[in-house]
């Protein structure tokens, strides 16, 4: 089993700035029109697991289809660093782009979950 690591994580200007602990384990990605369009790599992480350490003031949440998910992009530069909802059990998650962690690991998407989020 892959040991959990403090990751940190950023938007492209760095006005929002996050820690996010996770093995990343259970990266992928989507399919629907928001996740195609964006080309980023998700990871699940609990609430508990996620600080944003700054840049609060600087995100713009945006909402789409059920808008349950709270997607968070950096007002200054345009990027979504998270988005922040509640998992199958009810407990709060944050996705976060792996993109946007600064010393992760290059992602080989081939090995990573794919959601069908077009026909879901």
């Amino acid at each position: 089993m892959t040991q959990s690591k403090t990751y940190n994580g950023q938007c492209h200007c760095g006005a929002v700035r996050f820690t996010a602990t996770t093995d990343l384990s259970g990266m992928g990605d989507c399919n629907c029109s928001r996740c195609r369009r964006l080309g980023w790599i998700m990871q699940a992480v609990p609430a508990s697991d996620f600080t944003l350490q700054s840049g609060a003031d600087d995100l713009v949440p945006y909402h789409f289809n059920t808008h349950k998910i709270d997607h968070q992009f950096c007002r200054q530069c345009g990027i979504e660093p998270f988005a922040r909802g509640v998992d199958q059990k009810g407990g709060e998650t944050v996705m976060v782009n792996v993109n946007c962690l600064e010393d992760a690991p290059p992602v080989d998407r081939s090995t990573i979950q794919h959601w069908d989020g077009a026909n879901w």
